[in-house]
């Protein structure tokens, strides 16, 4: 996806193709721990406009833990807001967790423990698993719960997911979707949560039929409804792909059909998930498609800074491109009118499949993005 927005694994950047395996000693990939399939990134299907990133692997941080209608602008559900005084929250199983415990001696461990272990990041679920989805994202939720903290979960198993790219997969069909929906809308409970519905679901909706876009925006619709019924406490936030794809109008048109503009099922957009656009031209642009979609006045957006602190590779490269830097740190409290959150969706140094295998936690990689 060279103009999509992400691969689901966690992530990570590069700063001068120096070799960390040359630098420290220590397995340049750590174990995969994976409870999803990898969705490494592929070329955008129907970019309308001349993207300038692409769509990143992310595979998740693991997430086991012991665990339609037409949008309505009149809605009058309130929002629900994340109290000042809360934090998000660092899920304690992950594949940078797991390489930091392992190698002790590893001379990058320190910056990688600092700069990106140590801070919280998403929690993705893209493995089709009706049977334990419920009691996996309770666990999740209730564990944030527990230290009043605010966790981050991404559904990801939309039917036809990544146009048959790398992170191919999802659920069979859209009525094995919706359920597949309701059995993780049960988990939410009613803690704070931040759920960052099905990345590129939207955005990269293009390699679909007429028919099949209408099912997946209906499905999504109806996904946002049922989370939020499920969740009062939750708040969802709806695919608008990054400022280097498609126009704001454009993004704002498909995400109107998808229910992104009723309050009964949306909270606002996310935008960035596993790419590397500069933050400020994330603000921009998704304060533009906030104003082209319409809506309640208390619509927001959510950015994905994991990797984008210098910005876009100029050349367009997607996969695990060098001189790309950690961006702001995870926060509710970005201090931007209608930016809710800078959020880490994908977790640095998982790979996009270049510098490691798709999904996998890759040291090398982590270290340049993160020193």
């Amino acid at each position: 996806m060279v103009a999509a927005a992400s691969v689901v694994v966690a992530v990570g950047t590069v700063t001068g193709m120096l070799s960390a395996a040359g630098e420290g000693g220590g397995p340049d990939e750590a174990r995969p721990v994976v409870t999803s399939s990898p969705r490494p990134a592929s070329p955008p299907v129907e970019p309308s406009s001349s993207p300038s990133g692409s769509p990143s692997v992310t595979v998740s941080p693991k997430a086991e833990a012991s665990p339609e209608a037409s949008p309505s602008r009149t809605a009058t559900k309130e929002r629900q807001t994340v109290p000042a005084s809360a934090g998000l929250y660092r899920h304690p199983d992950s594949q940078v967790l797991d390489w930091v415990r392992d190698h002790p001696d590893d001379p990058r461990r320190a910056v990688i423990e600092s700069r990106i272990a140590g801070r919280p990041a998403a929690v993705w679920f893209a493995d089709y698993s009706p049977d334990t989805i419920t009691s996996r994202v309770r666990a999740v939720v209730s564990g944030g719960a527990d230290r009043g903290r605010v966790p981050v979960v991404v559904p990801y198993a939309v039917p036809d997911r990544d146009c048959g790219g790398y992170s191919e997969g999802g659920a069979p069909d859209p009525a094995a979707y919706d359920d597949w929906i309701d059995r993780f809308a049960a988990g939410l409970g009613g803690a704070e949560v931040i759920v960052i519905l099905e990345p590129d679901a939207i955005a990269q909706s293009g390699c679909l039929s007429a028919g099949e876009r209408a099912d997946r925006f209906a499905s999504l619709a109806r996904a946002g409804r049922v989370l939020k019924d499920a969740g009062p406490r939750a708040r969802v936030y709806f695919d608008a792909g990054h400022s280097g794809w498609r126009t704001p109008a454009e993004q704002a048109a498909l995400l109107r059909q998808a229910g992104a503009a009723s309050a009964a099922s949306s909270d606002g957009v996310f935008s960035n998930v596993s790419n590397f656009q500069a933050t400020a031209a994330e603000i921009a642009y998704d304060r533009a498609v906030l104003d082209a979609l319409g809506g309640p006045p208390g619509l927001g957006a959510v950015i994905d800074t994991s990797r984008n602190g210098n910005g876009a590779p100029a050349d367009g490269e997607w996969c695990d491109p060098a001189g790309r830097r950690i961006g702001h740190a995870p926060t509710l409290s970005t201090g931007e009118a209608g930016i809710d959150a800078y959020l880490w969706v994908k977790l640095p140094g998982e790979s996009d499949g270049c510098k490691g295998e798709p999904g996998t936690f890759t040291p090398s990689y982590a270290y340049d993005l993160a020193r």
